[in-house]
């Protein structure tokens, strides 16, 4: 079976993949700070809350100092050294249960229904995230997703080191994007749609020729405005 969909774009039979930011593009919740939440009140209750807010205050003064979106990624995942990989993988698929059985509008329906549109029609649809595979490869199952291009936090002997490879936020998602189209010179970029609701998204969403807006943030909408007239705009 063939990866790509021939579908009829511009007059040609062409093939075309589909890449999709999932924070507050796919799913309405940041997964990475729902599930930091989740997991450390699981486990120690009111401590855990207490915890919770002293990393979301550390991680909001940063961002306030003009951290890089990176380095507030490494600083996140620095939260799970020492931490079973096992244990971190059954309490996340508890978080996407939990999420997705009582959380009215955890999923962006819009942008869900665009997704499967183009996956009914034989594409592969393409998961680009700073989150990480617990929470993002049960995302890619319920939606047929063919690959998860995520920040991957290093391990060691079933453990995480708290260190991670390549955060895939802003440069990070053009080149995990880039490498992915590299191995398939079957597809023109200009062919392929991309999903995303920040400006952090932009280096992944100018690679493609059908990028969509989802929300709306003024300065991505600006953005993709001037570089492509007739973008598609999601809400």
């Amino acid at each position: 079976m063939t990866e790509y969909v021939w579908a009829s774009l511009s007059g040609a039979n062409r093939p075309y993949i589909v890449f999709s930011d999932v924070d507050e593009t796919l799913i309405s919740v940041k997964s990475m700070f729902d599930f930091l939440h989740y997991r450390l009140v699981r486990r120690h209750g009111a401590a855990g809350e207490e915890e919770y807010e002293r990393i979301s205050a550390v991680i909001a003064r940063r961002a306030a100092d003009g951290a890089p979106r990176s380095e507030i990624n490494r600083f996140y995942y620095s939260h799970y050294a020492g931490e079973s990989v096992d244990t971190v993988t059954r309490l996340a698929d508890d978080w996407f249960t939990e999420r997705t059985s009582s959380t009215r509008g955890f999923y962006i329906d819009s942008t869900r229904r665009a997704l499967r549109g183009h996956r009914a029609a034989g594409a592969p649809l393409v998961l680009v995230s700073g989150s990480f595979p617990p929470l993002l490869e049960p995302l890619a199952r319920e939606l047929g997703a063919a690959t998860v291009l995520c920040t991957r936090p290093l391990i060691r002997d079933g453990v995480y080191t708290g260190e991670v490879g390549t955060p895939v936020i802003g440069e990070g998602k053009r080149a995990a994007v880039l490498a992915h189209l590299a191995a398939r010179p079957a597809v023109d970029p200009r062919d392929c749609f991309a999903y995303g609701d920040h400006v952090s998204d932009l280096p992944m969403l100018e690679l493609v020729g059908h990028p969509v807006a989802v929300g709306d943030d003024p300065e991505l909408r600006a953005h993709l405005a001037a570089l492509r007239p007739e973008t598609i705009a999601a809400r």
